[in-house]
């Protein structure tokens, strides 16, 4: 199977009205951010060789409570998650294969399908915002501190410098931090299932400071 190649203009390509949907228990795929993925099932691997030919999307799904005892057959899945566009394909001797997927859009799954090994949707796109969105000064500034805060107090000093970067847009800065932050799946689908990117924003806000707050009680008591 030939790599695609990554392109800065995969946002301005079509996606299909119909996608495959990949779900997972512990992942969240945000727009404006990329996740690298394994794939070694038989059926994903149908699902790549097919979205290969087909648009080379993808629809990241987190699964319901309970998916466990159903993993091998379509245990309920959030209806709403982000679609991706592989961007590069490694395809290894086994079948097996390596991809990474740039997230592009929040859908929502309309009707599921289940004509192929894999599970398919017919999706709706929910639009994108413009970049000034969360331009405030004051809700930038705050998500950008917190967030440094959170960061510092795991080490990771490196995250922190790319957090501060003010050329960072603010989509890229929000759906980077709902990506790439130690948050559970449930609250990373909380934040993905905002009606927009400034309730995003409010929501991380949220979840950062309820975090700091309870690392302070916890050190109190040391």
């Amino acid at each position: 199977m030939p790599a695609l190649n990554d392109t800065p203009h995969s946002k301005t390509l079509p996606v299909p009205e119909i996608i495959p949907i990949f779900p997972l228990p512990n992942v969240v795929l945000f727009p404006d951010t990329y996740l690298p993925l394994h794939i070694f099932e038989p059926r994903y691997r149908d699902m790549v060789a097919d979205a290969s030919r087909e648009g080379a999307c993808i629809g990241m799904a987190l699964f319901k409570q309970g998916w466990e005892s159903r993993y091998y057959g379509n245990p309920p899945v959030f209806s709403l998650g982000c679609v991706g566009r592989m961007t590069h394909i490694e395809p290894l001797q086994d079948g097996r294969s390596n991809l990474i997927l740039q997230g592009l859009y929040r859908y929502t799954i309309e009707e599921e399908l289940f004509d192929a090994r894999y599970r398919k949707a017919k999706i709706t796109l929910r639009p994108s915002e413009p970049f000034q969105t969360i331009a405030e000064d004051s809700v930038r500034s705050t998500v950008t501190e917190l967030a440094r805060r959170y960061l510092q107090s795991r080490k990771a000093d490196e995250l922190c410098q790319l957090v501060t970067n003010d050329a960072m847009t603010g989509p890229v800065l929000v759906n980077g931090l709902s990506s790439c932050l130690d948050l559970t799946p449930l609250e990373k689908q909380f934040l993905l299932e905002a009606e927009n990117l400034h309730q995003q924003t409010r929501r991380l806000i949220d979840l950062l400071k309820f975090k700091l707050d309870g690392e302070t009680q916890l050190s109190g008591w040391g």
